[in-house]
């Protein structure tokens, strides 16, 4: 029986139907194959690696021979390709078969299908390979410039040929790609509360009031938050885990800080403050910066918790299992 088209919109070449309104939305997702149960994708993909066979051979007993499949099975297959498409792609005397100029042009692009089927196999076939398999990690920028490479190297000191994907983002962006399954780990800040996350608390880091040098509490080396009640701050934007942390710590000293710029990396802060521009609530730099002070919170406690997620439910390959394991034995130890 040859096959039905749908009466419905066909679907583009990527799956989604074309929307020509103007529209606010994101981008679609990347193409996409039709896995629709009445797509041709879906109708021809089983006898497409059979019709390339029987082209090669050029002879059906042959390549049902090759291909360790009876030769009726394989001739009734052929035929019901050629019904499906209502094309001929075959010119046949006897089991002797020669591609028609349809079958051609047909042959060109299936092959690049079969080929692009095989890339895609070996690649996650490697990526999932125990000694030198591929792991997708996100962290926090605030994490990159030691904590993460010193766990890296200490990691590969016993597995010296995984390889990373690394990802450096805000806390929110990294959990939505943690969803989307682009991350197999993230090392984030609050550690997440969600149903269809795990997150272990693996250490905490102290946070630091970031002062100008010639500020009124430079000659200090400890200050309670309150006494910063009338400083203008400079924070990391809305939707950063550490802006959460900075106002929720000035709630609990008495105050709502009065924002006046916001950004996306600490370092770009510790400028902006070196720069008499404000205050800020800070992890600890990697290198000394001239022309601020840190300062030691004693009240509130000034900390925050880092720790690690992965997506409930979702199967490790082995190069994940194992740095898993590997941060999970690094609890209370994690940061320099």
């Amino acid at each position: 029986m040859a096959h039905q088209r749908r009466s419905d919109p066909r679907p583009s070449s990527s799956g989604y139907v074309h929307d020509t309104a103007p529209s606010s939305r994101p981008p679609a997702p990347p193409p996409t194959a039709d896995l629709d149960p009445a797509s041709w994708s879906a109708l021809l993909a089983p006898r497409l690696a059979q019709f390339a066979g029987v082209a090669r051979h050029e002879h059906v007993t042959r390549a049902a021979q090759d291909m360790n499949v009876p030769q009726s099975t394989l001739s009734r297959a052929m035929v019901r390709l050629e019904q499906d498409l209502g094309v001929a792609l075959f010119a046949r005397t006897g089991r002797t078969v020669s591609l028609t100029p349809a079958g051609r042009a047909f042959l060109t692009s299936v092959e690049g299908a079969l080929a692009e089927v095989e890339r895609a196999a070996e690649s996650v076939r490697a990526d999932a390979d125990p000694a030198s398999g591929k792991v997708a990690f996100g962290f926090l920028h605030t994490m990159g410039s030691e904590t993460v490479p010193e766990l890296i190297r200490a990691f590969r000191a016993d597995h010296p040929r995984i390889r990373f994907q690394l990802v450096q983002n805000y806390g929110e962006a990294m959990l939505e790609r943690l969803r989307a399954g682009d991350l197999d780990l993230c090392l984030t800040s609050p550690v997440p509360e969600a149903p269809d996350l795990v997150a272990r608390r693996l250490d905490e880091q102290r946070l630091l009031l970031v002062v100008p040098d010639d500020h009124r509490l430079a000659t200090r080396r400890r200050v309670r938050l309150a006494e910063a009640a009338d400083e203008t701050f400079v924070t990391l934007e809305p939707g950063y885990g550490l802006r959460r942390i900075t106002d929720d710590l000035c709630e609990a000293a008495g105050f709502r800080p009065r924002v006046a710029f916001e950004g996306e990396e600490a370092e770009t802060l510790r400028g902006l403050v070196a720069a008499g521009l404000g205050v800020a609530l800070l992890p600890p730099p990697a290198v000394a910066r001239p022309g601020v002070v840190e300062l030691t919170v004693t009240a509130p406690r000034a900390v925050r918790e880092v720790g690690v997620a992965w997506l409930d439910g979702h199967p490790d390959t082995p190069p994940v299992a194992a740095f898993k394991r590997f941060l999970l034995s690094r609890r209370g130890r994690l940061l320099p």
